[in-house]
């Protein structure tokens, strides 16, 4: 399947400069969301599928259902009600915090990461910083997409499953 071909750009939205990739052609396509969720679940098998705030939580979801796993939430600060640990992290041109419930994992869970997009890497390595923190194996993470001119993934130090490419 072309997945491309159901990835929507926006050029300049949200910001200037910025192509947003909306999914939501493919989200809305049935065949092709089954073959998203169905190639993403292609690894081992985790204890716990976590998922990033907003986007990541639609494949998560699925994933967790079809692997008959649990599912934990990375969120934005003060989304998630106490007790959290927190992880700050820094953007291109502003910092942010994301956090997640201090008892979604366990020690030695096996994790599997899941987000829609990976640019930068700046969310994603805060969240394996706080898996870490909690002691939980991170055994993967999966994106539908990568940029790879952002090079996001040097700041990974851990097995990464994108579907989508997109070199500039």
């Amino acid at each position: 399947m072309d997945l491309k071909q159901k990835i929507k750009e926006i050029p300049d939205w949200p910001e200037k400069g910025v192509n947003f990739k909306d999914i939501t052609p493919l989200l809305q396509d049935k065949e092709y969301f089954k073959f998203v969720v169905d190639k993403l679940c292609e690894t081992e098998k985790p204890d716990i599928i976590v998922g990033i705030d907003a986007r990541g939580f639609i494949f998560a979801s699925a994933m967790a259902y079809k692997m008959n796993t649990g599912l934990a939430l990375i969120r934005k600060k003060g989304k998630l009600p106490p007790k959290v640990i927190s992880q700050k992290y820094d953007l291109e041109y502003a910092s942010n915090i994301i956090e997640m419930k201090y008892d979604s994992i366990k020690k030695g869970d096996k994790i599997l990461i899941v987000d829609d997009v990976l640019a930068t890497g700046g969310t994603m390595k805060a969240t394996c910083d706080l898996i870490e923190k909690l002691q939980g194996n991170i055994i993967g993470i999966s994106f539908l997409i990568e940029l790879d001119f952002l090079k996001g993934r040097e700041k990974l130090n851990y097995p990464i499953n994108s579907l989508i490419h997109y070199e500039s």
